[in-house]
């Protein structure tokens, strides 16, 4: 792109907003040396500045504060402070050039930015920093709150792990709040104000430190320090890719502030609210709140990226919910029962059963059950309650099979006075979930001649039942061992291994086990 010098190059950008504010301008400069971008009403009458007091500006801004625009862009244009800072800069010039043949990525990021630039912008304008940074996160992640990078920085401000958790922001298997819009969001402007405290109020080496770290800032501040060279960003010795960050944020800004100068079609965004937070009484899965407010569960998913399981598990007990939905979810939450809120299945232990077992079986992994119940060791005791996610369904029970058999037997067993699905899930040495699952149960209610299915046995064979002449096969899972799969068939430890001579005590998993089990 052409250049030209600093103050017509800011007049210019301004003047493009609008006919109004390019006249006041030239009102202004006819009086006086400068005027605050932010202190010109675009709407408002003509004022003669004319033996006004110093503290009329002030009236004027006010005003214009008062009357907000309806597009967000406009917005964050009107907050800029980083532009009257920088003049005619190639490095600027090269950033701008590619916005210009990439316009593309100025508007699908922009498009992308839709639920979450107010926000940021009320955030900023809060603290009083810069709107040049509402466009970081195009930067930084292209506003996909999704975002990862080979480093593991991760959301829509990309922090890694390390300076994630120096900011409170909590990772686990089941939330990662360096995805949390609202979480994320705070924590970076926690940090960029501390850069920028630390460079002595300079934004430019602010943004510099938040990509390649305070430290190697400070270190090429020093270098050029004991050279004798100046030390603002612009001539320090820097990775290429912060030589080229600060540019790009400001070659956007200024893309931004004339869009259609550079090819660029952005869509306006309405300059309210886009989504506001909902309380939670308990844990939950994105898909039944989706349900209950009538909004589609990607969309609700997208505001609330930081439950990587769509289940508000290790998290904060609150949702974003676009603001147009929050009533009807409220009440609807509020007709909910206790029952109805449910999200979790209780599974008792059984013997035999151990944490890897169990995870093998609802395909879920031994950590997030733990973390799940805060369990601070692997070990379980039989009849001992643990909570499984509703998501999580038991795969195919892992019992032993007839020769030539593919499925579990099933049968049919009908309710008799005085039964209850613990006693029936005892006498068939099932669990109660697994009856529940079986039967589509949504609670422990049962009636006199209701009939339920049951899958595998009715009792488990004893040692005086064996025959040789009855050959099984057991196929080895995850966690199991010699001790566990005998007490589960109750049979001798000292049988199996003479079953299965060449069978060490390390068993691996798909290994095939002969047994020898009654009809």
């Amino acid at each position: 792109m052409p250049s030209c010098p600093r103050n017509s190059l800011n007049q210019k950008a301004l003047a493009l907003r609008s006919p109004a504010l390019a006249m006041a301008i030239c009102a202004v400069l006819s009086g006086c040396q400068s005027l605050d971008q932010q202190a010109v009403n675009d709407t408002g009458p003509t004022v003669d500045l004319s033996g006004r007091t110093p503290q009329e500006p002030l009236w004027i801004n006010a005003a214009a504060q008062a009357e907000q625009p309806k597009d967000i862009w406009e917005r964050v244009r009107a907050g800029y402070q980083l532009q009257d800072t920088i003049g005619v800069n190639p490095r600027i010039e090269q950033q701008r050039l590619w916005f210009a043949s990439n316009p593309s990525f100025v508007e699908t990021s922009g498009e992308r930015s839709s639920p979450y630039i107010h926000y940021i912008v009320e955030r900023l304008q809060e603290r009083n920093m810069p709107m040049e940074l509402a466009l970081l996160p195009m930067i930084e992640s292209a506003y996909n709150p999704f975002a990862y990078s080979p480093a593991n920085a991760v959301g829509l401000w990309q922090f890694i792990p390390s300076t994630g958790r120096h900011f409170n922001l909590r990772q686990t298997s089941w939330y990662d709040g360096r995805r949390d819009v609202t979480a994320s969001t705070q924590a970076a402007m926690n940090y960029l104000a501390r850069l920028h405290e630390m460079f002595n109020g300079d934004w430019l080496l602010a943004l510099a430190a938040y990509n390649a770290g305070e430290g190697r800032v400070s270190r090429a501040i020093e270098r050029n320090q004991k050279l004798g060279l100046p030390t603002d960003y612009w001539n320090l010795s820097l990775p290429q890719e912060t030589q080229n960050y600060v540019p790009k944020l400001l070659a956007l800004s200024q893309v931004i502030m004339a869009p259609g100068a550079y090819g660029v079609s952005l869509n306006p965004i309405a300059n309210e609210p886009y989504f506001e937070e909902v309380e939670l009484k308990q844990r939950m899965d994105l898909s039944r709140i989706a349900a209950l407010a009538e909004v589609d569960e990607d969309e609700l998913y997208l505001l609330n990226p930081a439950f990587k399981k769509r289940i508000t598990m290790d998290g904060p007990q609150h949702l974003l919910v676009p603001t147009e939905k929050v009533e009807l979810l409220t009440a609807n939450l509020s007709t909910l029962k206790p029952q109805d809120l449910r999200n979790w299945q209780e599974y008792v232990v059984r013997p035999g059963d151990n944490l890897h077992g169990i995870a093998s079986r609802y395909e879920l992994s031994v950590a997030s059950i733990k973390e799940l119940n805060q369990l601070a060791s692997s070990t379980l005791r039989v009849g001992q309650h643990i909570n499984l996610p509703t998501t999580a369904q038991p795969t195919q029970e892992a019992a032993p099979q007839r020769a030539g058999n593919t499925a579990l037997a099933s049968r049919t067993y009908q309710v008799r006075s005085g039964d209850n699905l613990w006693t029936i899930a005892k006498a068939h040495s099932v669990s109660v979930t697994d009856i529940q699952h079986w039967n589509a149960l949504k609670g422990n209610a049962l009636r006199v001649g209701q009939d339920l299915k049951v899958r595998g046995t009715t009792e488990r064979p004893s040692v005086a039942q064996l025959s040789r002449d009855d050959v099984t096969y057991y196929k080895v899972r995850k966690g199991d061992s010699l001790h566990l799969i005998a007490k589960r068939f109750n049979v001798q430890m000292k049988s199996l291994q003479s079953w299965n001579p060449r069978t060490g005590k390390a068993l691996k998993p798909g290994q095939v086990l002969t047994l020898r089990l009654p009809d």
